[in-house]
């Protein structure tokens, strides 16, 4: 039993190790979730788009209001994500229009 757990567990961490390597947008979305920001809270100071990823992907401070400190993310991981998916974390403004 103790070898089956041991085996279950590598694997989801090899996943997730692997799936933050295919995603990178995904692992910064991730940590500012396990942060504590939340989608959709941004009037509370703690949004997911704009007090946190918007100012790791853009490299700049967070807007004043915020409440919780930015999560370390690692510049590979932003630049990765910004190769994969230029326009994550621009918001809907800055999308063009259909």
């Amino acid at each position: 039993m103790r070898k089956v757990l041991c085996s279950v567990v590598i694997s989801f961490f090899v996943t997730g190790m692997v799936f933050a390597a295919d995603h990178p947008c995904q692992t910064i979305k991730a940590a500012c979730e396990k942060a504590g920001f939340i989608k959709g809270d941004a009037k509370e100071g703690n949004g997911l788009w704009v007090d946190c990823i918007d100012p790791i992907m853009k490299g700049k401070p967070q807007p004043p209001k915020a409440k919780i400190a930015l999560p370390q993310v690692d510049a590979s991981v932003v630049s990765a994500c910004k190769a994969k998916n230029p326009n994550f974390g621009e918001g809907k403004a800055n999308k063009p229009a259909k």
